[in-house]
């Protein structure tokens, strides 16, 4: 029989772990206190919420909130162009990535160490604002989905987390593969790539969530309303809902609005949250063994 060989703690080992699990702890309950304080506070009556916050009386819940911003069109239609701008833009990005890392893996690239140094540098110092807007302006992609899609579409960190996935791979993959006669894009398409799913799936959910999250490029290069993605509309009916500076004399009408706007705010955080929290349980297992692989090779 095999004896289990336990590795003794010494007291202050003990003292070290337990605080470990005690710093664990205030890190989540400090997580999930804010979200559990939104999902409740986006049921509840607003002049409940106002006078006396979060009530556990279900008699003061109400679904006024949810109604309100679901049966509003414009949030359908930002959902939909949320979800085509995150799948388009994860596509392409993903794509981009994958291939662009490939050669910068390889120890035969030649001009590898000044593509390295070119792309670093991109992550240090940009263009700015004004130079971009005045170059997407002039390739005619203003108010186009390519004005928000394409300027980001190449992330430098997500590369380097590639390249050091691909350097990973073992080598008698490929060799074998070449023995077998297969060319460089058969191998890349066909057996390499298969092998990278759980980086697939990392940089898939990266990107996809920061598509989803952004609004800023959306609000600089987009005009038209319809076009507009979910987080750029709900910040505009948070903004429309709040009270009126010059509504002084009416302020019953002023209050009704103060405490809608404050329901909206946390049932609007619970919409666009929503398909973000149900994507991650079936992306966790990938994230995690991505992120390690990715990680501790060099």
């Amino acid at each position: 029989m095999k004896k289990n060989h336990l590795i003794k703690l010494t007291v202050f080992d003990r003292a070290i772990i337990r605080c470990g699990y005690g710093v664990l702890a205030l890190f989540v309950v400090a997580i999930i206190v804010p979200v559990l304080y939104i999902i409740v506070a986006s049921f509840i009556d607003p002049v409940t919420l106002q006078n006396k916050g979060v009530s556990f009386d279900f008699s003061k819940w109400t679904l006024t909130a949810y109604e309100r911003v679901l049966s509003n069109k414009a949030i359908w239609t930002g959902f939909w162009n949320a979800i085509l701008y995150s799948v388009v833009f994860t596509l392409i990005s993903v794509f981009i990535t994958l291939l662009a890392a490939y050669p910068m893996s390889r120890p035969d690239f030649k001009g590898r160490k000044f593509f390295n140094v070119l792309f670093v540098i991109t992550m240090f110092f940009g263009g700015g604002l004004i130079p971009t807007y005045l170059l997407i302006s002039n390739m005619g992609m203003i108010n186009t989905i390519w004005a928000v899609v394409l300027p980001g579409a190449f992330s430098v960190w997500n590369m380097i987390i590639a390249r050091t996935y691909y350097k990973g791979v073992p080598k008698e993959l490929q060799e074998a593969a070449f023995v077998d006669g297969a060319s460089e894009v058969t191998y890349y398409f066909r057996i390499l790539l298969p092998v990278c799913t759980p980086l697939i799936m990392v940089l898939a959910l990266w990107q996809f969530v920061g598509m989803w999250n952004s609004y800023f490029d959306a609000m600089i290069y987009l005009n038209d309303a319809a076009k507009q993605p979910l987080q750029l509309v709900l910040r505009s009916i948070l903004i429309q809902n709040q009270p009126e500076s010059g509504m002084i004399s009416d302020m019953q009408s002023t209050a009704a609005r103060a405490q809608l706007a404050e329901l909206l705010k946390y049932a609007t955080i619970i919409v666009s949250s929503f398909p973000l929290l149900a994507m991650y349980p079936f992306f966790q297992k990938y994230f995690n063994k991505g992120i390690l692989i990715g990680s501790i090779k060099g």
